[in-house]
């Protein structure tokens, strides 16, 4: 629905703050004489969204309130237009709920999903955009087992779903943390696996029994001699994530790196951090070369402490701790293959703490398109390349 909110002259471009779920658009009107003085009107896409679970569920149940978001989502200022070709001569076929394009090419036809993570599935909107709330709104996230449940699918379908939507949480940009002023950004790394008591016998290292030898009757008889403790840190084989807070901004970004080493950790430093800022790490050597590439660095040595006036690493400890409660309490076990998506989805749910549950979803609606992962993609069968597309 397209709503006139203001006019102005041209040379005077006014910026109107409106709400969330609201799409600007700006439209030149140059009058019908010469002399006429051009104006600039600006309308609004006022784009229906509910705000709790329980009107998600009854809005988008109805296949009409689906297609109103969509098109909202997708054409804001009304004009339906080819996502192959971009022409706007166009047909819409009701019962095939597709529209058709003059234009020829290969596949002429296209629907709401063509273009998005929804494409080629033939699970319909009504049960998609409610298993995208759910996953976007869920503090610790939701397994697939419980889509499943709640919205009829399989398990298997439920779990392909909700990668599809953790693709488009995925959040990217060129900004970089901290600033030249030296704003504090702090790093760490952190370990994602499970722990080496709950392996299975034969998938333990050798060596590893139990610390304390046992009597006949179930009492400790002493310390066992061939006990040998198990390793943690990056000693051990899981998987290692790289973590950056921003303590200004209250952003945090993450992601699964191949090893902790130094030029992992500088390549991930400085691709993502601006020069100039003040980084608080741990005592980890291989943040010393910090120091010499323009950046104020100070340590906290947890052998010790663990805060030092403003220097400590507590805020992105937080997210590890949340990070890892959704792991544990609600995934369970998650494949090193898949756990970059896994991170994605807390790093997205962390920094849109702060809003609405609207706003957060139709925030995550708003990427969709352009963005494609197929079950071949998800299972490692090709490769993953072509995640994003443009």
């Amino acid at each position: 629905m397209l709503i006139k909110i203001a006019e102005r002259p041209f040379a005077f471009l006014a910026r109107i703050e409106v709400g969330v779920r609201i799409d600007k658009v700006w439209h030149y009107d140059f009058g019908n004489n010469i002399l006429d003085i051009p104006r600039l009107s600006l309308y609004i896409c006022v784009m229906e969204t509910p705000k709790t679970l329980r009107d998600a569920i009854v809005w988008f149940a109805d296949f009409e309130h689906c297609r109103e978001f969509m098109m909202q989502l997708r054409w804001p200022d009304g004009a339906v237009k080819c996502p192959r070709c971009g022409a706007d001569k166009l047909t819409y076929l009701e019962k095939q709920r597709v529209w058709k394009c003059y234009v020829k090419h290969e596949r002429p036809t296209f629907s709401l999903k063509t273009g998005t993570i929804f494409e080629d599935s033939p699970i319909p909107l009504e049960k998609w955009l409610c298993a995208a709330w759910l996953l976007i709104n869920c503090k610790n996230g939701i397994s697939s087992y419980e889509i499943h449940r709640a919205l009829g699918v399989t398990q298997k379908s439920a779990w392909f779903m909700l990668h599809r939507i953790r693709l488009a949480m995925q959040e990217g940009g060129f900004e970089k943390l901290g600033g030249s002023d030296g704003n504090p950004v702090e790093v760490d790394e952190a370990f994602v696996g499970g722990h080496p008591k709950n392996k299975h016998l034969s998938k333990r290292d050798p060596g590893h029994g139990k610390k304390y030898l046992l009597d006949e009757y179930g009492d400790r008889a002493g310390l066992n001699p061939d006990y040998v403790p198990h390793v943690c840190g990056r000693a051990t084989k899981k998987t290692p994530v790289f973590g950056m807070l921003d303590r200004e901004a209250r952003q945090v970004r993450a992601h699964v790196i191949p090893e902790v080493k130094r030029e992992v950790l500088m390549e991930a430093i400085l691709g993502n951090i601006e020069k100039g800022s003040t980084i608080y790490s741990d005592g980890l050597a291989d943040y010393k070369p910090l120091r010499n590439m323009e950046f104020v660095h100070e340590t906290v040595n947890h052998v010790n402490e663990y805060v030092r006036g403003q220097v400590h690493t507590q805020g992105i400890e937080n997210f590890w701790s949340l990070l890892k409660r959704t792991l544990r309490g609600t995934y369970v076990a998650v494949e090193p293959f898949h756990l970059d998506r896994y991170v994605g989805e807390q790093v997205f749910r962390f920094n849109n703490r702060l809003v609405s549950d609207a706003e957060r979803f139709t925030n995550v609606m708003k990427q969709i398109v352009g963005r494609r992962l197929t079950y071949d993609e998800l299972t490692g069968k090709t490769e993953r390349s072509a995640e994003m597309r443009p």
